[in-house]
């Protein structure tokens, strides 16, 4: 179940209000002793987080299936992306439903009843929490994220089933402006600078790939290196953008590649402002990039 970007906070009798995390999302199975842990594109991330699944096999359910996020928390308890690709924090599940456990199906019931069933069935388990609840009025839990710094919040419709796909029953406001984006290319080093400058980034509209601004900042050293020879297997002669920028020396790169990136905001010529490179997402698909509405 993915929640629906809304622009602004709202309050709404009989919703739910949660943290939203700055993550992987995670479905977690658990059969027996056994446990796999698959990215939203069922990718098997088991070894990437271990920690989570020795977890998740300590806890005595026969058969379980969660839904939530793959987190690193900072010294302030802020999930940050950037700490959970580099390693440099344990890995903690946030989980924020139970699909089913000991061979009850449980998406059919309302949240609430999940709510109750992944709180028994993590307990008090090392690397696993319950997702954050948050004020109980919509406005008020959005000003208590946007304090603490939090990524944003997720409202959910406290009667809803757990649906496949995205759905309205559960909306998402940002606290932050963060998104994904398409690498269709990088532009030459300068100065002390090795390997590439900045990324060119592009976000799809129908079938075609729009550029919408480079990065040059978010890059350590050893990032930089480790970027240059995964692009070096895509670069190609012809750019991926339907209106290339004019980039004197840019290396055009196949659109395989999807780079997550925080920024201030879009320009009038939908175009990012500020934008800082946090890493590479391979859990979500290049055509899952799309302009939002009315860029």
């Amino acid at each position: 179940m993915l929640a629906t970007l809304v622009d602004e906070p709202f309050h709404r009798p009989g919703w739910v209000y949660e943290e939203k995390y700055d993550g992987y999302r995670i479905l977690a199975y658990k059969e027996g002793r056994e446990v796999t842990l698959l990215s939203r594109n069922a990718k098997d991330r088991t070894e990437t987080f271990s920690e989570i699944a020795r977890a998740i096999a300590t806890l005595p359910e026969r058969t379980l299936l969660l839904d939530g996020e793959a987190v690193a928390f900072d010294r302030k308890l802020v999930s940050r992306f950037q700490l959970l690709q580099q390693g440099d924090r344990p890995s903690v599940y946030a989980v924020f439903d139970c699909l089913y456990r000991n061979g009850r199906d449980f998406r059919n019931e309302p949240l609430p009843v999940r709510r109750d069933e992944l709180e028994e069935a993590i307990g008090d388990t090392h690397h696993l929490i319950p997702s954050r609840r948050l004020d109980a009025d919509g406005k008020k839990a959005y000003r208590e994220a946007r304090k603490k710094g939090w990524e944003g919040i997720v409202a959910k419709d406290a009667s809803s089933p757990y649906c496949e796909g995205r759905s309205t029953k559960w909306l998402k406001v940002k606290v932050h402006q963060e998104e994904e984006f398409v690498v269709g290319g990088y532009t030459p080093p300068a100065g002390s600078r090795t390997h590439f400058g900045a990324l060119l980034l592009g976000a799809y509209r129908g079938s075609e790939l729009h550029y919408v601004g480079k990065v040059g900042t978010g890059f350590p050293q050893k990032t930089l290196a480790s970027l240059y020879r995964k692009f070096q297997p895509l670069a190609q002669k012809d750019s991926p953008f339907v209106f290339p920028p004019r980039e004197k020396g840019a290396t055009w790169l196949a659109p395989r590649l999807v780079a997550q990136i925080s920024f201030h905001e879009w320009t009038d010529d939908r175009k990012l402002r500020q934008p800082v490179f946090l890493g590479l997402r391979d859990d979500k698909k290049p055509r899952e990039c799309v302009l939002p509405e009315g860029k």
